[in-house]
C-alpha cells in the first residue's frame, strides 16, 4: 500500500474513527504482495469444518471458529506467537467475557499463508501510521455464522461493543444464503454513527476501537433447504507498552 493510500485511509479514520473499505481496493492494495485467486480460495476455504465455539453463554450453537496470536515491530515483520488462549473481560464482553477461551488455532498453512500475511502487513502499515508504537500484539479469528430456520446467526452475540484494543478489521471472506448482517457503528455513548453491509469477498470494517463500538445484526437464511452461513476475519491490533 502506496503513502497516498494509508494518508486516505487515516484522515478517514481519524475524521470518524471508522471506515468501510470495498474488496475491489483491498483486493487491489493485497495484489501488491502478489495474492492470487488461487491464494484466495484456499484460505476462503480453510473456513470448512471448523470447531463449533464450545463458550456461548447464550446457549447457541451458531458459531464456529479458530485464532491465533501474532507479534509485530511497527512497519515490520509479523511472527506467528505460540498458540495461547483468547482471553476478554467482562467489560468488553459481558456475555461471554471474563474466562480464558481455548479454541483451535489457525492452519499454519493459512497463519504464514500470503493472504493473511498480507492482511496483517497491510494492518500493521495502517495502524502504525495512526498510533506510533514500538510492537504490537495481535489476534486473528477466523468465524463463520451459521443461520436455520431454528436460530438467526448473532456475529455480535454481545451487542455494540468495543473490543478492547486499539485497532480491529473485520474482513468478509464469504455470505452463502444469507440476509442481513448489517455493522452498525456507534460512538462511545452508543449514538449511531454509520452503517453499512459487507457484502462482496475483501469488504473491510476498519475501527478505532479506542473511540467507536460497533455491532452486526443477526444474519437469516434465505432458502431453508440449503446452508446458510457469514464467514469473516477479525484482525486485532493493541500497542504494547514498553
Amino acid at each position: 500500500m502506496q503513502a497516498p493510500e494509508i494518508t486516505k485511509l487515516c484522515d478517514q479514520i481519524q475524521s470518524t474513527g471508522f471506515t468501510f473499505a470495498p474488496g475491489q481496493e483491498m483486493t487491489a492494495w493485497l495484489r501488491a504482495g502478489a495474492v492470487s485467486d488461487a491464494a484466495w480460495e484456499h484460505f476462503a476455504v480453510s473456513w470448512n469444518n471448523m470447531p463449533l465455539d464450545e463458550y456461548m453463554a447464550d446457549g447457541g450453537r451458531y458459531r464456529r471458529r479458530r485464532y491465533a496470536t501474532f507479534s509485530a515491530v511497527a512497519n515490520g515483520p509479523v511472527k506467528l506467537e505460540p498458540h495461547q488462549p483468547h482471553y476478554q473481560s467482562l467489560d468488553y464482553n459481558h456475555l461471554n467475557g471474563g474466562i480464558a477461551r481455548e479454541f483451535e488455532p489457525i492452519a499454519e498453512d493459512i497463519a504464514s499463508g500470503s493472504i493473511l500475511q498480507g492482511v496483517l502487513s497491510f494492518c500493521n502499515a495502517l495502524f502504525s501510521n495512526l498510533m506510533p508504537v514500538q510492537n504490537w500484539h495481535i489476534e486473528c479469528h477466523q468465524f463463520r455464522i451459521e443461520a436455520s430456520k431454528q436460530q438467526h446467526g448473532k456475529p455480535t452475540p454481545e451487542g455494540v461493543h468495543r473490543d478492547g484494543v486499539d485497532f480491529v478489521l473485520v474482513m468478509m471472506v464469504r455470505r452463502v444464503n444469507i440476509s442481513s448482517g448489517t455493522t452498525t457503528m456507534h460512538d462511545l455513548d452508543g449514538n449511531l454513527l454509520g452503517s453499512f453491509t459487507l457484502q462482496q469477498a475483501m469488504d473491510s470494517a476498519i475501527v478505532n476501537d479506542r473511540c467507536c463500538m460497533h455491532g452486526v445484526t443477526p444474519v437469516e437464511q434465505i432458502d431453508a433447504q440449503q446452508l446458510a452461513y457469514r464467514d469473516v476475519l477479525v484482525v486485532t491490533f493493541r500497542a504494547l507498552q514498553t
